[in-house]
């Protein structure tokens, strides 16, 4: 797929992107090469193939789900602007 500098600034009016004239060749060939290999992924059969969540079949190492803190909410409500019944209180920004 080819992609032509008109299409590039339609892409660049929708993503709300500034990008210079000059650069709109450069951006086109990258977005092409991108698509090209999309396309190139696409056309792999993949049927009877299980999805893997990682290349290299890796397991996370998990620590014990323990609480390593003391609890201080309480020290940081001393220090906050304002504090009701153990919450935070924020300025409204929706009416």
């Amino acid at each position: 797929m080819s992609l032509d500098q008109d299409t590039i600034r339609r892409i660049a009016r929708l993503a709300r992107l500034g990008v210079d004239e000059s650069e709109n060749e450069t951006y086109a060939r990258s977005l092409s090469d991108i698509f090209a290999f999309v396309e190139q992924l696409n056309a792999v059969d993949t049927t009877g193939i299980e999805p893997m969540a990682h290349p290299l079949d890796a397991r996370q190492r998990l620590r014990p789900d323990e609480v390593t803190e003391s609890n201080q909410r309480d020290k940081f409500q001393k220090i906050a602007p304002r504090v009701e019944a153990g919450l935070y209180l924020v300025p409204r920004v929706i009416e």
